[in-house]
């Protein structure tokens, strides 16, 4: 065992080891705001992927529904990261249609997470000084009634409100909300009587495009996912066309505010073509 000097004098290192990269680790991310924030190039719609929750759960040693209930606490940092940057729109995947068959117990500490967050949300003073309009979009008939009366009242608080938008992406899946619009644009056909083989006949890709989800939102211009996974996994599959991508190795509950920004950084260095 190491004599009690030696001992503080090693603790005395470390403190001063770790003070000394929290000091570089912030003085870059100042740097890396300046550069962001002095470019102007910024996303008018931002698609966040919140991926590697359980995992991160797991490699901290916590409970699986801790990884869930930090994740959650991380969203509502990122929506100042972005108030504070004035993107127009962002769209949050918080639970896909796949997660629908998780283990129940685990699915039903996410629906009362989010029952919690959209009742803080419809209080939160960002949303109204900010005039964030918020709305959930998926499909949510099998919802418990407490989780829907929470976003519906989230919904109705915000709908007059005409900045940041701010979408919620929950029981979604990117081919379901293509055959909802599908399923939409023929019934609306069917009620001006014309038949199918005219729909067919005339059918263009505005015609789905004005009835998805979030019709009267710009398609993403970016798509951030977390936790090293290189996949779509099914978001927005009929609006990211032109979407560029950043796939983050970090977990999403460990998303850093640095983290979003060479994001950022490294959407402003793209060269958007549009397949031109």
């Amino acid at each position: 065992m190491a004599p009690k000097p030696i001992k503080v004098a090693l603790l005395t290192a470390q403190k001063t080891r770790t003070a000394a990269r929290g000091a570089l680790l912030w003085g870059y991310e100042q740097r890396l705001s300046r550069e962001v924030k002095a470019n102007g190039k910024l996303p008018g719609h931002l698609g966040l992927i919140l991926d590697g929750n359980r995992r991160f759960a797991r490699a901290a040693g916590m409970q699986r529904e801790m990884g869930h209930s930090i994740g959650a606490e991380k969203a509502h940092e990122v929506l100042q990261w972005c108030l504070e940057l004035g993107i127009p729109a962002a769209t949050i995947w918080v639970l896909s249609t796949d997660n629908k068959s998780r283990d129940p117990e685990e699915l039903a500490h996410i629906l009362r997470l989010l029952e919690q967050e959209a009742r803080n949300l419809a209080t939160d003073p960002r949303i109204h000084a900010n005039g964030v309009r918020v709305r959930a979009i998926g499909q949510h008939e099998n919802f418990p009634p407490n989780v829907l009366n929470a976003l519906q009242e989230l919904e109705a608080r915000t709908s007059h409100y005409t900045g940041m938008r701010l979408n919620i992406a929950v029981g979604y899946g990117g081919r379901e909300e293509i055959v909802d619009a599908v399923k939409a644009h023929l019934r609306t056909q069917a009620a001006q009587g014309r038949t199918l083989g005219e729909v067919a006949d005339t059918l263009a890709p505005d015609d789905i495009s004005r009835h998805l989800y979030m019709a009267d939102t710009p398609d993403p211009d970016f798509i951030i996912r977390t936790s090293g996974e290189i996949r779509l996994s099914g978001f927005m599959l009929w609006q990211s066309v032109y979407s560029e991508y950043y796939f983050c190795d970090v977990y999403w509950p460990g998303f850093r505010r640095v983290d979003f920004l060479r994001a950022l950084r490294d959407f402003q260095g793209r060269d958007r073509r549009f397949g031109k």
